[in-house]
């Protein structure tokens, strides 16, 4: 098969949008339910958590289909990448993996136990909070780049464990549990309502700091991210996304405080994305920051096209069955329902 110049460049590129698509699907998706394991200390008796559990309970293992996505896209579309790439983060990965499982057997384990139901509400908190620290570990791990020689990674095991990463994986778990509880506000009522919109009034704030850092932090320790947002004419170009963010978090605080209950989570979805688009600008086209561009990782284009066809086939699927779901589900779970 013969593949012009031009389908040589741009399958990369559409690969690597599929790929910030599933990120980011995983993030906002995955991110409210992690967000409610996160806030589960928080509440005040059995029942909230009860109602808490059962808000995410038809969503939870669905959201998890776009790590599947973006982990298998990397492997088939940039082998070079996810070859250099996960010796470096293989720590956070499997730390993140082991707490995504913990918080799934608590998950299911939680309602049919008894005696032991107070150690299950401690792996589901634990293992939601861990899985969203280690998902901003690798995050910063990413972010700071990855040394590498000869097209393989030639760091050490602990690369990844900087204050720039534990910034990162901090500001994660205040950004899951953020939208953690404006899912809580949209979704259930009563006292659960009435402290998640309290939580959300504390950690908005909170939240907008981590940014503020990362915005400031990144620049100032990478001189190619400093380059790319404060050179002319990108200075320009680019100075609507802190703006629109900042406009935005004044929208969701106004929002909270006058009793909204959808638009906060919509809010808080869009300051998710807007922080996602930033990083996006701070490291494209490098999918292994700061050596490695997506057209150097790619597979063969014969490789691409290939998956390209069966992707275009499932994506619609997972998107309407994702859709059916949600819509079947809609609606607020009251105090005693639930879908288990």
């Amino acid at each position: 098969m013969v593949f012009s110049l031009g389908m040589e460049y741009y399958l990369p590129v559409i690969w690597a949008l599929l790929l910030a698509v599933a990120i980011a699907m995983y993030v906002v998706l995955d991110g409210f339910d992690l967000g409610i394991g996160i806030l589960f200390p928080f509440a005040k008796s059995d029942a909230e958590k009860d109602q808490m559990m059962s808000s995410v309970a038809p969503f939870w293992d669905g959201n998890e289909t776009w790590l599947v996505l973006g982990g298998g896209g990397l492997f088939v579309a940039f082998p070079l990448a996810y070859s250099v790439v996960m010796p470096a983060l293989y720590l956070p990965v499997i730390f993140m993996l082991l707490a995504l499982v913990f918080r799934g057997v608590a998950f299911e384990f939680r309602h049919v136990a008894d005696t032991s139901r107070f150690l299950w509400n401690i792996a589901f908190a634990g293992g939601s909070t861990l899985a969203a620290f280690f998902q901003g570990m690798l995050l910063g791990g990413f972010v700071q780049g990855i040394k590498v020689e000869n097209n393989a990674f030639a760091g050490g095991p602990l690369d990844w464990a900087t204050p720039f990463a534990f910034m990162c994986g901090m500001g994660v778990v205040a950004g899951y549990a953020l939208i953690g509880s404006v899912w809580l506000v949209m979704k259930t009522e009563g006292i659960a309502a009435a402290q998640a919109r309290a939580h959300a009034r504390l950690l908005l704030p909170v939240v907008l700091i981590f940014m503020g850092i990362v915005s400031l932090w990144t620049p100032i320790a990478f001189p190619r991210i400093a380059e790319r947002w404060f050179t002319t004419p990108n200075l320009f170009y680019l100075a609507p996304v802190p703006i629109l963010t900042l406009v935005l978090a004044y929208a969701v605080w106004r929002w909270l405080e006058k009793g909204h209950e959808h638009l906060p989570f919509f809010g808080v979805i869009g300051l998710f994305l807007l922080g996602y688009i930033g990083i996006g600008i701070s490291i494209f086209p490098y999918l292994v920051p700061p050596t490695l561009t997506v057209w150097q990782t790619a597979a063969a284009p014969a490789s691409q096209v290939f998956m390209l066809i069966g992707t275009i086939f499932m994506l619609p699927i997972i998107l309407g069955y994702i859709a059916f779901v949600y819509w079947l589900f809609r609606g607020k779970v009251h105090q005693g329902e639930g879908y288990h």
